[in-house]
């Protein structure tokens, strides 16, 4: 047996996890002939029904609405995927392998077989969401650095490098790099994911199955299987499914934030009367609307997107139920349309130069920016405005 394989048996079923490479012609090649040569009743696959449906289809972002998505607040969870996917396929460059092909192998094996195929991940919106509702602010800037250095990376693999990520000692040293780094992220993208494949891979049907999983996921399932074939597992599949709720102190730090600017500024009025209110104003709209419309012209923005991130910035500022970076992108989307070029060459152009080449990726990068830049006003002129009750004022340059 491949030393990237591991058996599992308990009451008479037997359980066989292939670990592969996601851009490895070997892994191709190994599950191939593992599944033909077992010829199990189920055939188990990381990924879920969404992944499955865009390996399947490689023309799925040709159908891509990037208006749509900014409506249903998504445009953080398909910047990632977008990253995601140009990465592994920038790392597969050197083997000539598509990232997804072994998985696409063990589908078509088992369709020509005739054996049941089981989407065995949890689906990737509710993965991204949760590692990025469950981090902390902190959390969340080091998860974005991360992605962006990822998409302006040039770094290729050789083959050989490729099937050395499968050795079990330089997986166990990439876990722990990434549970040093990010503990939050390794608990949503690891640990979670290794309870949800087991858990999906144990209920399938048949008592001899196979699973095709990423070979950093080998030792977690493992470990729960044997939890789960003894009794002792106490986790369960509604618990990690479902998106993170809002803690009563950050629905209280939502509303808090905009009641304390309004609040500030009303007392402004009351207590320095006009002059110090609108100066209390102006500085709220200088630094909101400049921070934004500069990160919305850093970002390549059409004319019309930077002039309505000056205007709209310091409004949903103010407003928890909408943001700078949704009306910038919607904007920015409807000046600039996409082409049809723009959604073919999507994966390939998650470059630093493709960023702003390409269309849809401008609006991604508008959104981002801009709602970053209003995020961070938000709190420089939040100070600024209370300082100025002591008579302190650190942009006297900037609103006189």
């Amino acid at each position: 047996m491949s030393q990237t394989q591991k058996v599992f048996e308990a009451g008479g079923r037997k359980i066989t996890l292939i670990g592969t490479a996601h851009v490895s012609a070997e892994s191709v090649k190994e599950v191939d002939e593992t599944i033909r040569a077992l010829q199990p009743d189920c055939v188990a696959v990381e990924l879920d029904e969404k992944r499955a449906s865009s390996i399947e289809n490689k023309e799925k972002y040709q159908q891509l609405d990037i208006i749509k998505v900014l409506r249903r607040h998504e445009g953080f969870l398909l910047l990632s995927n977008l990253v995601l996917a140009s990465f592994q396929r920038r790392m597969g460059k050197g083997t000539g392998t598509q990232p997804g092909s072994e998985m696409l192998a063990a589908m078509n094996v088992a369709k020509e077989m005739n054996i049941p195929v089981v989407m065995a991940d949890r689906p990737i919106q509710i993965t991204l969401k949760r590692a990025w509702g469950k981090n902390s602010l902190w959390g969340k800037s080091k998860l974005l650095a991360t992605l962006l250095s990822s998409a302006f990376s040039n770094e290729e693999m050789t083959e050989e490098e490729i099937e050395e990520i499968k050795n079990k000692n330089e997986m166990d040293s990439m876990m722990g790099e990434l549970a040093e780094y990010m503990p939050v992220v390794k608990e949503v993208l690891i640990d979670e994911r290794n309870f949800y494949l087991a858990k999906k891979i144990w209920d399938s049907d048949g008592k001899n199955v196979v699973a095709v999983l990423g070979a950093g996921h080998l030792d977690g399932v493992m470990e729960n299987l044997q939890k789960l074939a003894d009794g002792t597992s106490t986790g369960n599949l509604d618990q990690i499914s479902e998106l993170p709720k809002k803690s009563v102190a950050g629905k209280i730090l939502t509303w808090a934030i905009p009641t304390i600017i309004v609040a500030l500024i009303v007392a402004g009025f009351i207590y320095g009367g006009s002059r110090l209110g609108s100066k209390m104003i102006l500085n709220w709209i200088l630094w909101n609307g400049c921070s934004a419309a500069a990160l919305t012209l850093l970002a390549g923005g059409h004319p019309l997107t930077i002039l309505a991130a000056f205007v709209s910035a310091p409004i949903t500022s103010l407003c928890p139920f909408i943001g700078c970076g949704f009306i910038t992108g919607i904007i920015q989307a409807l000046v600039c349309k996409p082409r049809v070029k723009d959604m073919e060459t999507l994966q390939d152009d998650v470059t630093f130069t493709g960023f702003y080449k390409n269309r849809i990726l401008r609006v991604l990068l508008v959104f981002i920016l801009s709602s970053l830049g209003s995020s961070v006003a938000t709190f420089i002129s939040g100070g600024s405005i209370a300082t100025m009750f002591n008579g302190v004022d650190p942009t006297e340059l900037l609103v006189e």
